[in-house]
């Protein structure tokens, strides 16, 4: 991984850092490891395992936004890329509830949808086709903010952003 979760001292998660930074603050004594990968950094005189989530020794006092901001970007990474319609890759995004018949732009009225599923949705009700989706659509958590749109993102940090994924038999598939 090229990245660590960086956690404050409550375990609330505060930042993603390079793996550079994050053995610095471990050395310095400003970090604890709390979840190390099976890889080793060598040094002169010392060797560290490669660290993946650390904790901050002192508490860090770092204001939050209340609310995570509504992108498309964050939309396909809430749902893993894939449709919750049928599973497929996912490349845009769809109001469950059609903005033409009064649904919101909100987080929990917007889910990620293939080209297909989308077209094929238009402006209709899920009702009014027969679909229905299992779990309905959930704002993400602050804390899961702070690594949207990571690029490679351990599984090791999943249990520390207070959020997991949705499972993909969870969605249902068009009748």
């Amino acid at each position: 991984m090229s990245g660590a979760l960086v956690l404050n001292a409550t375990y609330e998660p505060l930042c993603v850092v390079p793996l550079r930074r994050a053995v610095v603050l471990v050395l310095a004594e400003k970090a604890i490891v709390v979840e190390a990968g099976t890889e080793v950094m060598h040094s002169a005189r010392t060797a560290i395992r490669v660290p993946s989530v650390v904790r901050l020794s002192r508490y860090v006092r770092v204001p939050y936004r209340r609310e995570v901001p509504l992108t498309r970007r964050g939309v396909l990474d809430r749902d893993g890329h894939l449709c919750a319609y049928c599973g497929a890759r996912a490349d845009t995004v769809d109001h469950v509830r059609p903005r033409s018949r009064g649904g919101l732009h909100v987080w929990t009225n917007v889910v990620a949808a293939c080209a297909r599923c989308n077209h094929r949705k238009g402006d209709r009700l899920l009702s009014e086709l027969g679909w229905h989706l299992e779990l309905p659509p959930a704002q993400p958590p602050p804390t899961v903010a702070v690594v949207m749109g990571w690029a490679k993102r351990d599984p090791a940090w999943q249990p520390y952003l207070g959020a997991s994924p949705v499972p993909r038999e969870a969605l249902a598939s068009p009748a």
